[in-house]
């Protein structure tokens, strides 16, 4: 696999891809982390997913051991793993690919197609949680201030969603003692999701979005 895309994109942007054996080697500092369900992974620069897409094939790794003997909880952990996995990418295309090819490793391992809600509740995750825009700015595309679900599995199909300002998250890190970006120790209002949503099933995700 190339490294690039182009020259021409090298010179604009300084995209250069990672290769796998890097990713797997960065991701294997923090094996645990990777490995774990629900543990939250922020890529500001994702490119197609070189990296997201090795977390996820890690997190469904884990599902297959954990619930393989129970459809449901399999197919609802799968799913609150790839909900727990972010991303920012500057141009457009790279953002299409990563979501394409994160939903395709996702529908695989499940063996679903667009027929099936859960892949439906899956492509609109990632199009909440793959955002086209500059981690720099934390502005989107189109000028607006980068805003992030966070999405909790509440048992028996149920998922919780959150609304968060990247920017407050940033900030809220550095008041953390964990190292996840959402860790809830900060009690200042500025620290308090801007929206909340009520507990949903998958069904009911699709049918709001």
């Amino acid at each position: 696999m190339s490294l690039i895309k182009s020259k021409q994109r090298v010179a604009d942007h300084g995209e250069v891809y990672t290769p796998d054996w890097i990713v797997q080697s960065m991701l294997d500092l923090v094996k645990d982390e990777s490995e774990r369900i629900d543990s939250r992974f922020l890529e500001p620069a994702c490119g197609s997913g070189n990296f997201l897409v090795q977390v996820l094939l890690r997190k469904l790794t884990t599902v297959e051991h954990k619930y393989n003997s129970s459809e449901f909880e399999r197919r609802h952990y799968a799913l609150h793993g790839l909900m727990c996995i972010y991303g920012i990418e500057l141009l457009q295309d790279n953002v299409t690919e990563c979501r394409d090819n994160m939903l395709t490793i996702f529908a695989d391992y499940l063996e679903i197609d667009s027929h099936d809600a859960l892949y439906s509740a899956a492509k609109y995750v990632l199009n909440q949680n793959i955002v086209h825009g500059n981690a720099m700015t934390m502005l989107t595309a189109n000028g607006s201030a980068i805003s992030f679900a966070e999405w909790g599995y509440l048992g028996r199909g149920k998922f919780q969603r959150r609304d968060f300002n990247f920017g407050t998250l940033t900030r809220m890190s550095a008041f953390s003692d964990e190292d996840t970006l959402f860790a809830e120790l900060g009690k200042h209002e500025v620290f308090k999701p801007t929206r909340s949503y009520p507990a949903m099933s998958v069904t009911e995700m699709v049918a709001a979005k």
